[in-house]
């Protein structure tokens, strides 16, 4: 599962279509509506936020906008708890960096043309994170260390 910190304007279409769809597996877990994945680390973000499925809600609605402005019909009916509140999670300047170059790989091995956008540009988070210091977080290691 990779719910990406980085805004959504950053990926590429499949990274886009990606993202809404773990972030819909994300928000069934969140609501106790399936029984995969209950124990992923990207999910102890949300699972710290004061209302998780508030929290995972506007994350979804930021996929949405970015898929409504590139022309995409994603279907934001399907969001439990849709942006009815504001959202403001943190995330670490290495954990942004982390994804941003995690990002240009992909992106150069599937997309030369995002690829070479990708070069040009900074990163930036999802509008639902606020950057502090600090390293590359703690579930982001936990994930990479369950696939040793």
């Amino acid at each position: 599962m990779r719910i990406w910190s980085l805004h959504p304007r950053h990926l590429d279409r499949i990274g886009l279509v990606a993202c809404w769809r773990e972030a819909l597996l994300a928000q069934a877990v969140l609501a106790e509506r399936t029984k995969g994945y209950r124990h992923h680390p990207q999910l102890l973000r949300f699972r710290a936020a004061p209302d998780p499925l508030a929290a995972i809600g506007c994350y979804l609605d930021g996929i949405a906008a970015d898929a409504r402005r590139r022309g995409y019909r994603f279907d934001s009916g399907r969001i439990l708890r849709p942006g009815s509140e504001a959202v403001a999670l943190p995330v670490t300047l290495g954990q942004l960096d982390f994804e941003w170059r995690h990002l240009g790989e992909k992106l150069r091995a599937r997309s030369p043309d995002g690829a070479a956008i990708w070069l040009t540009g900074a990163a930036s988070p999802h509008p639902i994170f606020r950057t502090i210091p600090g390293g590359i977080e703690l579930w982001e290691r936990a994930a990479s260390e369950s696939k040793s």
